[in-house]
């Protein structure tokens, strides 16, 4: 009987390649390689891998999240990274896209180790920020992170409006810092405050704590007021750094366009901390010159709440009436007895200056009232309790001024 002979199959050039003791050892899978560009077309690029072997890239693979291959011509020298050892066609398959994406967020890093400022151009706004693209990286730009100049000054902080300013900043250059890169989560945070800060060291330093500046009001929100000075410079004034007084809205003490003085009061970076309040003494410092404990004294009421009113004895200094001493009956709510903006008269419990308290009481007037004229008297009118006297201090748990 004949022998029977089994043909080896025949080794495909990779195979060959591989086997060949003389020949230099190729790339594996994942590595990346550089290689000569030899033909490039619409949709596929080949490349020669360093004489070894020839290899494509194709499709979706041709995209290049740093944009270094955007523009490719036969022989460029390029890097790519080794999908396939071989494909249908005997080539070995690469991707840019996959080389491309390390090469692209390894220079977001260095960006960001760096402290360089960079352009990027704003593509979509949300509620939260700004999604902006860095090369071909999409990140974002939160809004805490926009400069005083591109915030988005909103009343009452209405998400709408807020979202509506957004927008306009769509298809708009910012200049930005990159202040976190997280490859593994695609995650790339900017900061347009971060740049504008190093632009603004310089003016800044020209300036210390304590120094007085004159500028223009040219935005008052809730929670106080801003002021353009020096060279295009701008600080806040808190709400509490207005006057000494209470107040409960800054937009009537303070307008857009009003020229005003303040002291810088702290400089945190880029942020400036202004006081207007502290070009004029405080009045309290001398309230005992004018106040004192048992004096009967008369008070506008200027705002009232669940614990009690608020009261105005002069322009600087406001005091407190508890709830519980509106009235020798029990009340639930203040406006019972009072009417805002109406004079009283009151009786001064207790002053503290250093703290800027004052505790004040209407049941203490009305009981000397009766003990003097009408026992069977009912709550005051307005301006009708007795006048100035020097009764003994009536204790009071006040509650902690607003």
């Amino acid at each position: 009987m004949a022998d029977t002979k089994t043909e080896a199959p025949k080794a495909s050039k990779m195979e060959e390649l591989l086997s060949s003791s003389d020949q230099p050892m190729l790339p594996k899978v994942n590595d990346v390689v550089k290689a000569n560009v030899i033909s490039v077309s619409s949709n596929e690029a080949h490349l020669d891998i360093d004489g070894l072997t020839t290899g494509v890239v194709r499709g979706r693979e041709l995209t290049d999240e740093s944009g270094t291959y955007s523009n490719l011509k036969v022989g460029d020298i390029v890097e790519a990274t080794v999908l396939e050892m071989e494909n249908e066609n005997g080539e070995m398959e690469l991707s840019f896209r996959q080389a491309g994406h390390q090469k692209a967020w390894d220079s977001l890093d260095k960006l960001m180790k760096e402290g360089n400022v960079v352009g990027v151009t704003v593509t979509e706004a949300n509620k939260g920020g700004l999604m902006v693209q860095v090369g071909r990286i999409d990140g974002f730009l939160p809004v805490s992170q926009l400069t005083v100049e591109h915030y988005p000054r909103v009343e009452g902080g209405e998400k709408s409006k807020i979202l509506e300013k957004l927008t306009q900043f769509i298809g708009q250059e910012l200049k930005v810092k990159i202040i976190d890169v997280d490859e593994a989560d695609s995650k790339l945070i900017v900061s347009e405050k971060a740049a504008w800060e190093e632009k603004q060291q310089e003016k800044i330093s020209e300036y210390t704590v304590g120094d007085i500046i004159e500028g223009r009001v040219t935005g008052v929100v809730d929670f106080g007021a801003f002021i353009e000075f020096g060279k295009n410079l701008e600080g806040l004034v808190h709400i509490s750094e207005l006057a000494w007084q209470r107040i409960d809205d800054p937009r009537d003490y303070i307008k857009v366009g009003d020229m005003v003085k303040a002291r810088i009061i702290s400089i945190d970076g880029s942020k400036i901390s202004l006081s207007i309040k502290a070009l004029k003494e405080d009045p309290w410092k001398n309230a005992l010159e004018r106040y004192h404990v048992g004096q009967v004294i008369r008070g506008r009421v200027i705002k009232m709440n669940h614990f009690g009113v608020f009261v105005e004895l002069d322009e600087d200094i406001h005091g407190l009436a508890h709830i519980s001493e509106l009235s020798d009956r029990r009340i639930s709510d203040p406006s019972e007895i009072v009417k805002m903006g109406e004079p009283y008269k009151f009786k001064i419990l207790s002053i503290e200056p250093e703290n800027h308290r004052l505790g004040l009481s209407m049941k203490a007037v009305n009981a000397s009232a009766k003990a003097a004229k009408k026992p069977d008297e009912g709550a005051p009118e307005p301006d009708q309790t007795p006048e100035q006297t020097s009764e003994s201090q009536t204790s009071v748990e006040e509650a902690p001024q607003a």
